[in-house]
């Protein structure tokens, strides 16, 4: 298959010639995740490799066919890593890609401390849709005047053009990792978060499932030294801690297995410092209190509106994540302003509108 530049744009131009959607997909990975996929395949993974990589200046630029996995050996070879851990959600078959990691915005544990996906996207190179490579910021922080389209990528699940390849900031791998186990409850545990988020603890991830809450400590060995013995709790193997992380951030933690089975799974976003939701049935809450997840019992339109109701009144928004009756919407409707700046966005991108279409709202 070709998978040059010209091959790209002749596929883009001949699509939007004819007004036929173009399904832009790496690996497939994030296929669940928003509404189904529709349209040509216009498959990426062939353009793949780091294009740049500087271990002193913590930025590396990959194209979007490069797997996670190689972006994140290649890191790690320098001890250094994406800080905000995208989940690859391909159960270890190498199919996560950059430029869907980018597309789908995802972020993993360590979000809660160190910022989400859209923060550390230095720059991006886009293919709109007519064709044209248009680029983006660059390999510094500080480099956009006006509009920042290479974050405004992020989260965009394709809509918009496709993505040819991403500069991202990294940081180094952490000196050392505790994880330290509480027996709370949900309420216990919020208060607990919000008390110690005032403090200078070096907290990088946290977890509470069950009664349980875990809290992942990373940094110098001597700063987390004093906040275990300040915090107290219980010390995790370290072993079994780095299974929790990754398992936390593969969704491969025995709180997501209904989800295989097709349960439907929410994802609500909320200020941490909200009460726990009336949801009945099992919750597992991350970041701080900041991101619960929650295992609908149905897919009914009335479960749909209770979820989202709930998180409005927590001054959050909801998301059908995975499984689960899609008619309902997979994210929260926008408001009519928004709505009009995605539509006006969609149409100077993609003016033919076949980049996958519907994927994140109707009419985008």
């Amino acid at each position: 298959m070709d998978t040059s530049l010209d091959a790209f744009r002749d596929a883009i131009r001949q699509a939007a010639a004819q007004r036929t959607p173009l399904r832009l997909r790496g690996g497939g990975s994030k296929d669940f995740y928003g509404q189904a996929p529709a349209g040509t395949l216009l498959d990426t993974r062939g353009w793949r490799g780091i294009v740049e990589y500087d271990p002193a200046e913590l930025v590396v630029t990959a194209r979007c066919g490069t797997p996670l996995a190689e972006l994140e050996a290649a890191l790690a070879e320098k001890r250094q890593m994406l800080a905000f851990e995208p989940p690859h959600l391909d159960a270890g078959a190498g199919l996560a890609t950059v430029g869907g990691a980018v597309a789908a915005g995802l972020s993993g544990p360590r979000r809660q401390s160190v910022g989400a996906l859209r923060d550390f996207v230095l720059g991006a190179q886009l293919m709109d849709g007519r064709g044209e490579v248009l680029n983006f910021g660059g390999q510094v922080m500080k480099n956009v005047a006006g509009y920042d389209v290479s974050r405004l990528l992020a989260g965009s699940l394709g809509t918009l053009g496709l993505i040819l390849e991403v500069s991202l900031k990294v940081l180094p791998i952490p000196f050392a990792d505790t994880t330290l186990r509480f027996a709370f409850d949900q309420q216990q545990a919020l208060d607990a978060l919000n008390t110690w988020g005032g403090r200078p603890l070096p907290i990088a991830a946290s977890a509470w499932h069950d009664g349980a809450l875990h809290v992942r400590l990373s940094g110098a060995e001597a700063a987390l030294r004093a906040a275990c013995a300040q915090l107290g709790g219980e010390t995790v193997a370290e072993s079994e801690s780095a299974a929790l992380w990754q398992a936390l951030r593969e969704q491969s933690h025995a709180f997501f297995a209904p989800v295989a089975a097709g349960r439907a799974l929410w994802r609500i976003a909320v200020p941490g410092t909200a009460a726990p939701l009336a949801l009945p049935g099992a919750q597992l809450v991350e970041w701080g209190g900041g991101q619960r997840w929650w295992l609908a019992d149905d897919d009914s339109a009335d479960t749909a509106a209770h979820v989202r109701a709930a998180a409005q009144a927590a001054r959050g928004h909801a998301t059908l994540f995975r499984n689960g009756d899609k008619s309902v919407g997979v994210f929260t409707p926008q408001p009519a302003p928004l709505a009009a700046i995605h539509a006006r966005l969609k149409a100077a991108f993609d003016p033919a509108g076949i980049f996958n279409p519907q994927r994140l709202y109707p009419g985008l």
